[in-house]
């Protein structure tokens, strides 16, 4: 009797695994393989209950496993290679919404579309779903953004750096004809593109002063004192 339900087990186990093939193909059947993985593996969703805003999240992690896979090649090559990279600071960056964007950037801007109508759903529903990451308040952010995908077009090996808000520029509602703001909780619920490293948290000061103090042998060491201290995680 123990070794029918064992058996049973490991092979109810493998009937359940079956399913389950990680491919970062290009074609119609590979995006829709990970779409469908990443729902059911990643959010734990099933497609009769999964909500438009879960749909756009499985859809967003198939394209960044491809994005990613493009990645870690090129940094290597980089790096074999021992090639110059450009570092690009900016305070803001406007780049729009991101799924779009980077479907017609990896070429499965088709694919995807076809993907989900074989899965019942419409494309620009889900896209909808993306989040404007206004982070910025004019020409500077949309600069930046502009930069870096010429960067790109380019294959000029380019890194952007910045700052990650918790709040865009505003969200705007009109109450009684007049102009209204509210905070833009963009990344009020995550968003699928970003990848935390806390183990690079670093200490970053903001704010004090520069008081003069003197060593044992009375040359003067200036102390940067009264900071607020803040975690920069990237």
């Amino acid at each position: 009797m123990r070794k029918t339900t064992a058996k049973k087990s490991r092979s109810t186990g493998k009937e359940a695994n079956r399913g389950f093939k990680f491919d970062i193909g290009d074609s119609v059947e590979s995006v829709q393989r990970s779409i469908e993985n990443h729902l059911k593996y990643t959010l734990g969703r099933d497609r009769e209950t999964a909500s438009m805003h879960e749909w756009w999240i499985s859809t967003s992690l198939a394209v960044r496993d491809r994005i990613l896979e493009r990645m870690i090649r090129t940094q290597a090559a980089h790096h074999h290679g021992n090639v110059r990279r450009v570092y690009y600071l900016s305070l803001e960056y406007l780049m729009g919404r991101l799924l779009v964007n980077n479907l017609i950037n990896t070429g499965i801007y088709d694919q995807t579309r076809q993907a989900l109508a074989n899965l019942g759903l419409d494309f620009e529903e889900v896209a909808e779903e993306s989040p404007d990451m206004a982070l910025g308040n004019g020409g500077l952010g949309r600069l930046a953004a502009c930069f870096l995908d010429s960067l790109a077009t380019l294959d000029l090996p380019a890194i952007g750096y910045g700052i990650r808000y918790e709040f865009g520029i505003f969200r705007q509602e009109f109450v009684n004809g007049y102009q209204v703001e509210h905070p833009d909780e963009w990344a009020r619920f995550g968003t699928p593109w970003e990848i935390v490293r806390p183990d690079y948290t670093q200490e970053v000061k903001l704010y004090g002063r520069v008081e003069t103090r003197f060593d044992e042998y009375g040359n003067p060491t200036p102390a940067w004192v009264d900071t607020k201290t803040v975690l920069g995680v990237p």
